[in-house]
């Protein structure tokens, strides 16, 4: 089955394909840029109260919608070169995180779980 994520992968990969960029894209190079395209999302949100950063004025909202996209792209792009799957990848994170944090230990706690053992 092909998933949006798949999709994206592909259009991503003919995208540098078509620029001659894949000599460009490696994984160290892709992480280096999804780290920079965080910090630019970050950015949108630093000196907005709470109560601002919940309630987006609309073009602010539209920056970290650019923004989320560039992160997007980015993971997407460094998955594909490292081939991984990043909805596999992220539902068994998910379930590991439902072994680690328990409802009824966790509810409303921000402590950290202590490390899974095999």
């Amino acid at each position: 089955m092909t998933t949006e994520l798949d999709r994206l992968a592909v259009r991503l990969r003919e995208f540098a394909r078509a620029r001659d960029w894949e000599q460009f894209h490696t994984p160290k190079n892709l992480a280096m840029a999804l780290v920079g395209e965080v910090g630019e999302l970050v950015a949108e949100f630093q000196w907005l109260t709470p109560a601002q950063a919940d309630h987006l004025d609309p073009e602010t909202l539209a920056r970290v919608r650019a923004e989320l996209g560039d992160v997007l792209l980015y993971l997407v792009r460094l998955a594909d070169t490292v081939g991984i799957d990043l909805s596999e990848a992220a539902n068994a994170k998910l379930d590991e995180n439902e072994r680690r944090y328990d409802p009824a230990s966790y509810r409303g706690s921000t402590r950290k779980a202590p490390p899974l053992t095999s």
